[in-house]
């Protein structure tokens, strides 16, 4: 006779409140970064998660909110965690790496969502700008603003057509080998990047 499962049981543990909301959280981020904003719906992302849909709404109240809190914990977290010599690099690895943790596909969930409702285009450039504003802090010349935003502006698009368009020889290329020539470029836009040793 088949036993079923039931709140509390060693073969069912109930979930809590914290570990629901982390497990939306990792599978809205993932499939935001898969298809953007848009395209992802509360049923799959709960499907995703393994928790019924209501909880989507209990925990965030709406799929935007529920979006502000992945790019929140994904993009807003690396700005604070990664020292500003370092941001390009972690962000470029991120993209190239295609199934990294939250934090590293925050940039992709932009470029998969660009496009979306005025209040997540609203969102995304809140979180450019502050990329490009960190980047900027490494331009020891003038128009330091500018740079920050080409800085930026190159990073998106590698992603663009490494993610999203699939371009090859990029899209399949080797991320060290990407990282190096990128930041050796880049170093004559923003100067404080750390320098190759030769």
């Amino acid at each position: 006779m088949g036993q079923s499962p039931h709140h509390g049981s060693a073969d069912a543990p109930r979930r809590d409140a914290r570990g629901t909301r982390l497990l939306l959280l990792d599978a809205a981020s993932a499939l935001f970064a898969e298809r953007g904003y848009e395209r992802s719906t509360v049923r799959d992302i709960a499907a995703r998660a393994g928790v019924n849909q209501a909880l989507l709404f209990r925990y965030f109240g709406s799929k935007k909110a529920l979006f502000g809190e992945v790019m929140a914990r994904g993009g807003h977290e690396q700005l604070r965690a990664t020292p500003a010599e370092r941001l390009f690099e972690v962000a470029l690895r991120g993209m190239l790496a295609g199934d990294g943790g939250s934090a590293d596909r925050a940039l992709e969930v932009c470029l998969r969502s660009i496009g979306g409702s005025d209040e997540i285009a609203e969102a995304l450039r809140g979180l450019g700008e502050e990329y490009a504003e960190v980047l900027s802090t490494l331009a020891e010349a003038d128009h330091r603003g500018l740079r920050g935003d080409l800085a930026l502006s190159w990073l998106l698009g590698i992603g663009l057509m490494r993610v999203v368009v699939g371009k090859e020889p990029l899209a399949s290329a080797d991320p060290d080998t990407v990282c190096r020539l990128v930041e050796g470029a880049l170093g004559q836009l923003l100067e404080g990047l750390p320098q190759e040793k030769a």
